[in-house]
């Protein structure tokens, strides 16, 4: 089967199709036909070594890939889908079967949910990183209904999921955004959208900005921009902040620091079937910035790097649609 791979660390132009023996599931588990694999930060951190402590037990080549949609084609003992379902899953990369991108993935069955009927099978792939990080994010938070909740990234693969899940929540959403992004996120359900930069004579950090919105401060921000010490200011004190990267920060004001982590993240099922009827319900955007082939991964990683894009890109491998190899 085809796959993409990474035999060594180092750029986007490392990542080449490879072939690969098709996996056989264990119990518990699932192989599922691919129709699309989303690329997502994780991948950039894995292609250039960064992730290399978690892949002490496997050997090169690496599979990058977190997020799958396609259909059940084998089934282990102990597992309740049936051949031929529609699915959507979430992948541990960090295995030797690999991640997501390839033609066939074996999956844990208890990380993997249908798809319902209202939602497309290729942008299912979009789906279950980041909508579950955003999840995560807002069950570590525990915000009651009406509270106050500061989002970085609002355009962003993050904080395009978090935005309207918070606001489906009954949380006041306050966000950043460039000029050109602020009717998308008024449409995603931000209450307040602050300009992410500052004008000519605007010396103001982005916790300032924040602040000028909220004068009292919000009572919690999810940091999806990963902007760190100059956003907390829009923080009350006592407030909390999620973290979206590990790495030291300096917390003040008896602020609360949570940080995200979704490969630990328990029920994965219960939170991926929440999430995909509010998308196939329309309450979640699924939002595809492109559809590529397999071979136009490099230039994805070099997309994603760059900033900017709006919604994921997926690299199909089967399905009702045809990727466009640049």
């Amino acid at each position: 089967m085809r796959a993409v791979g990474i035999l060594e660390y180092g750029g986007p132009d490392v990542l080449e199709v490879i072939d690969r023996d098709i996996p056989d599931p264990g119990p518990g588990e699932l192989r599922i036909r691919v129709a699309a694999a989303a690329v997502n930060p994780t991948d950039l951190m894995l292609r250039s070594g960064l992730l290399d402590a978690y892949l002490s037990a496997v050997e090169p080549p690496y599979v990058p890939g977190m997020d799958v949609s396609g259909t059940v084609d084998a089934a282990g003992a102990g597992t309740l889908f049936a051949l031929g379902d529609r699915v959507m899953a979430f992948v541990d990369p960090f295995r030797p079967q690999g991640g997501a991108q390839a033609e066939y993935a074996v999956v844990s069955a208890a990380d993997t949910v249908l798809v319902p009927p209202g939602l497309d099978l290729v942008e299912a792939a979009g789906l279950p990183m980041n909508a579950l990080t955003a999840h995560q994010a807002l069950a570590l938070l525990a915000l009651p209904r009406g509270a106050s909740l500061a989002v970085t990234g609002g355009a962003g693969a993050l904080g395009g999921f978090v935005i309207p899940l918070a606001a489906h929540r009954g949380l006041r959403v306050v966000a950043d955004a460039a000029p050109q992004d602020e009717p998308l996120l008024k449409q995603l359900g931000a209450e307040t959208v602050v300009p992410r930069h500052p004008g000519p004579a605007d010396p103001s950090t982005p916790g300032g900005r924040y602040r000028r919105a909220v004068p009292e401060g919000v009572d919690a921000l999810v940091d999806a921009a990963v902007l760190g010490e100059p956003v907390l200011d829009a923080v009350r004190d006592g407030g909390a902040v999620v973290t979206c990267r590990p790495g030291p920060l300096e917390v003040p004001r008896g602020i609360v620091r949570h940080e995200v982590n979704v490969m630990a993240y328990p029920d994965k099922a219960a939170a991926l079937t929440e999430l995909a009827a509010l998308a196939g319900a329309g309450l979640l955007s699924v939002r595809t910035a492109a559809l590529l082939a397999p071979s136009a991964a490099p230039q994805a990683h070099r997309r994603l790097a760059a900033g900017g894009v709006r919604g994921r890109q997926l690299l199909v491998f089967g399905g009702p649609r045809d990727a466009a190899g640049s």
